[in-house]
């Protein structure tokens, strides 16, 4: 007879923001005349830039010729693109990144969730605490923990990411295999200097671990003194994959385009310890199972790194960015502690005392403001709210008002 995975009953009930989704549908059959204003999933709302749109166009217009038509292109993405990536991503700050070692997707959160795949069952995984939900459930899906107890999957290694120490996480204080990490980090909103990198690419190199970055919010960094890239960092090559996603940098969430940096240099081990390259494995992986990304998508992506592209990329993320400074200045205002908003799209509000879905009903109910709880993202983020800056100005006013007379009144 066939059987399930039964790694799958280990899971949570249901996805985060699919609780979130059914919570908001209830209020909405309930409250029909009442405007609700979503704060909550990280979905832009600015349209695609011109130039995207005028690359966009010129790849439909080349696949309506019999000259220009292209069928299947390469699984691990145009070689115009890839270039166009290495050279304005990473090589002009100084990271050493070609282009053949950048394989294009249909987005981070897959090939986070895919890259797993590579690794045997028995590794030690080090994951944060608050996190993005994938990374921890798709290591579940593959069998890797023991079952959900205490707010917690057996068998991780979870790094607190608290505010005493800025929501930064810790080395871990035994060797671990496998490292997930997050700048700017979703859910809260930090980030990551040089020398605090520098310290994960210490600790992967001299405990021949793998670090697992996810960059998809670098673009919203404003700091140059932070770093874009864990490839800025000395070393890295060696123990990093970077995720990199076009969703939040261009407004790709529907249009769908990423990518991941496998360096050549990275190696992992068999039982035995010998090496094997990284590169080679996810090439194969992407050349079996992935047929690549739409031409049309990646023409309009390779306008993403044209001068006007990132001009008017740029604008869009300044525009989320004073989304941001609204929504933090009236925490600020309201006496509520936060992190973030400031080289990312998210603010990371501690509900002095309040539980994270409490305050979350708190918002929907009398204000009609979605944020999402903290709780979704792990047992650390248990008395904090997430809010989005990915919505419209007057919203985002709108929004605050509402907010700041709901909370005046506790």
């Amino acid at each position: 007879m066939i059987t399930a995975n039964e790694n799958y009953n280990k899971l949570n009930a249901s996805y985060l923001f699919a609780d979130i989704a059914k919570r908001v549908q209830l209020y909405q059959e309930s409250n029909p005349d009442k405007e609700v204003i979503r704060l909550g999933i990280g979905d832009v709302t600015l349209p695609l830039p011109p130039a995207v749109i005028q690359g966009f166009k010129r790849g439909v217009d080349e696949m309506s010729q019999d000259a220009t038509f292209r069928g299947y292109g390469p699984e691990q993405g145009y070689l115009f693109l890839r270039q166009a990536i290495a050279a304005v991503d990473f090589q002009s700050r100084g990271a050493d990144i070609d282009a053949d070692e950048i394989f294009v997707s249909d987005g981070a959160k897959c090939d986070t969730g895919n890259f797993q795949e590579l690794f045997s069952n028995n590794i030690t995984i080090a994951i944060p605490d608050p996190v993005y939900p994938v990374y921890l459930d798709t290591n579940v899906m593959a069998g890797r923990t023991g079952g959900f107890k205490d707010g917690r999957y057996q068998g991780i290694v979870y790094m607190d990411c608290l505010k005493e120490k800025a929501f930064m996480p810790d080395l871990p204080d035994a060797p671990v295999d496998l490292i997930y990490l997050c700048f700017p980090n979703n859910p809260t909103g930090a980030t990551a200097t040089r020398d605090q990198l520098a310290a994960w690419v210490d600790y992967a190199r001299e405990n021949k671990a793998l670090i697992l970055f996810d960059a998809a919010y670098e673009a919203f960094i404003r700091d140059e003194n932070l770093p874009r890239s864990i490839y800025e960092i000395p070393g890295a090559k060696e123990v990093a994959v970077e995720f990199r996603s076009l969703s939040k940098t261009a407004g790709f969430t529907g249009t769908r385009c990423g990518f991941t940096v496998v360096p050549k240099a990275c190696m992992i081990y068999t039982a035995k310890g010998s090496k094997v390259s990284l590169h080679d494995m996810w090439n194969r992986r992407q050349s079996t199972k992935f047929n690549g990304v739409s031409y049309p998508v990646q023409k309009a992506a390779e306008a993403v790194y044209s001068q006007e592209g990132q001009a008017q990329i740029k604008a869009n993320i300044d525009y989320y960015l004073a989304n941001a400074r609204v929504v933090r200045q009236t925490m600020t205002e309201l006496g509520f502690d936060h992190v973030g908003g400031e080289n990312a799209p998210y603010i990371w509000i501690d509900g002095n005392g309040r539980d994270s879905w409490e305050f979350f009903d708190l918002l929907l109910d009398k204000a009609g403001v979605v944020c999402t709880p903290g709780q979704g993202f792990g047992r650390c983020g248990a008395q904090y709210i997430r809010i989005s800056a990915f919505n419209s100005p007057e919203n985002v006013a709108k929004a605050m008002a509402r907010v700041k007379e709901v909370l005046k009144k506790l």
